[in-house]
């Protein structure tokens, strides 16, 4: 199924004009805002957004209820793990989610044979 998100443009990177930082239901993400060059949205600006890219500008009206209908749908959790791939995972609080970790390469087959001779 395709979600599409309401979230509030928190603050529009200066350097990267086409970019904000958006609030989903109290986690902050990066979104890309490059589709609504025709009528850019500003801060406080309610958008949708679906796999990371603002689709349209909505009124904060519309912002509750498209929530309401994920709940009623039984979307909600899954609009929200959807918002989880988008990067940057701040929260309320500002803290940032702990980068994840890279696990250590494995050697090639055979590499390490010579060692354990």
């Amino acid at each position: 199924m395709c979600l599409a998100i309401p979230g509030k443009i928190l603050e529009i990177y200066p350097d990267a004009m086409d970019t904000a930082l958006v609030d989903v239901a109290g986690v902050r993400r990066r979104v890309n805002l490059g589709l609504l060059q025709e009528d850019p949205p500003h801060t406080g600006d309610w958008v949708l957004i679906h796999v990371g890219f603002a689709l349209s500008k909505i009124s904060e009206a519309d912002a509750a209820e498209q929530m309401r209908t994920l709940q009623l749908l039984g979307e909600h959790q899954a609009a929200m793990e959807e918002v989880s791939g988008y990067g940057l995972g701040e929260h309320e609080s500002g803290s940032r989610e702990p980068p994840a970790t890279n696990p250590k390469p494995q050697e090639p087959d055979g590499a390490d044979e010579g060692a354990h001779r």
